[in-house]
């Protein structure tokens, strides 16, 4: 296990997009989903997270509560959830029936992170909403507070929730855990007192300045009494920093192409070598952890420490799923019960038992 009963030792969790490669169809990338998952569940992660993203020939996950069903169904403990579903896609009643669903089916192992991004390109977002103009992510704040209040958490005296039901007979409700790559993201998720998570797998920058905003803003809600943080990262771990460098070659391409509008599915570390983009992909500047175990874990407990993360969720694009289950492997040999000072570390609260 990555944390003992006290808490001593900082959590661990992943995040996957079921990322498509030029020798997967859907279904493979789909079931090399459920084999990380699966393992991730053996190791004993913390929890696993899918995310949306549509009209993407790299990214096989366009539903994430579909995904998390056939997830909960192959696992036996771990926490299954969104990383994260964008609000503005969608309806609030039909996100909050969704997932009141899965909590019905799996009580306690589901995690909803919701994000404001498209998730897509401007027209199929517009196909997604089916609305005019940007309206959908102005209203976001209102339409948060409308979920939250579908699934327990009410949060003004009147609502939609007083004459729509998400589901009948609820006895627990999934965690709401907000998701951002901005500062807006950080002082909503602060206002509301609820968990935050920030993309720092992103490379867009601005981590340490936004969990900052995070606990300015940070009030004390019927969720949570102190500020919970969750951080991603990009990881690559082989025996050999040569290796872990060499594995990192496809993803380095995908991540440059979506820069410069060239997205493609994952070549193989070998096309990467000897792709005419790996030179300007390498010289981007990276946020990426790639390493031998010993060298991603000190980078990994630094990243904790700066941003006094509550919790780290890794992110592996690999062309390969040996590699991303390798990474796993070699993660937890060097981390398993390896304490980090997280400033009184706080896991969430009453989340999943307001009624």
């Amino acid at each position: 296990m990555f944390y003992s009963e006290s808490m001593s030792a900082l959590p661990l969790s992943v995040l996957d997009l079921a990322m498509a490669t030029t020798a997967d169809s859907t279904s493979s990338a789909l079931n090399n989903a459920l084999k990380l998952a699966i393992h991730a569940d053996e190791l004993g992660f913390e929890r696993f997270w899918v995310a949306e993203h549509h009209n993407m020939n790299t990214v096989a996950s366009t539903n994430p509560a579909v995904l998390i069903a056939h997830l909960a169904a192959k696992t036996n403990r771990i926490r299954l959830g969104s990383g994260g579903v964008m609000l503005p896609n969608h309806a609030p009643l039909v996100i909050a029936e969704q997932f009141a669903l899965l909590e019905a089916l799996h009580p306690d192992r589901i995690d909803l992170g919701i994000g404001r991004a498209p998730g897509t390109d401007q027209y199929t977002a517009a196909a997604l909403r089916r609305t005019p103009g940007n309206r959908d992510v102005q209203d976001f704040p209102n339409n948060l507070i409308d979920l939250m209040g579908f699934l327990g958490d009410i949060r003004t005296e009147k609502g939609t929730w007083d004459y729509l039901s998400a589901t009948p007979m609820a006895t627990s409700y999934p965690d709401i855990y907000l998701l951002g790559s901005s500062n807006f993201s950080a002082e909503l998720a602060g206002m509301l007192g609820l968990p935050f998570v920030f993309a720092n797998h992103f490379d867009t920058g601005g981590t340490l300045q936004a969990v900052e905003i995070y606990r300015s803003h940070f009030k004390p809600s019927i969720i949570l009494e102190e500020p919970f943080t969750i951080v991603t990262a990009s990881v690559i771990i082989s025996e050999t920093r040569d290796q872990a460098e060499w594995e990192s070659g496809p993803g380095r391409i995908r991540k440059y192409g979506m820069r410069t509008g060239k997205r493609a599915p994952l070549i193989s570390p070998a096309e990467a070598a000897d792709h005419p983009d790996l030179i300007a992909a390498k010289a981007m500047p990276t946020n990426s952890i790639i390493g031998t175990p010993t060298e991603v874990k000190s980078d990994l407990e630094e990243l904790a420490k700066a941003t006094q993360a509550s919790e780290i969720m890794i992110s592996t694009s690999t062309f390969n799923v040996e590699t991303r289950l390798k990474t796993l492997d070699l993660l937890n040999e060097v981390w398993e019960n390896n304490p980090i000072n997280t400033n009184d570390l706080n896991k969430r609260s009453t989340q999943g038992t307001l009624a």
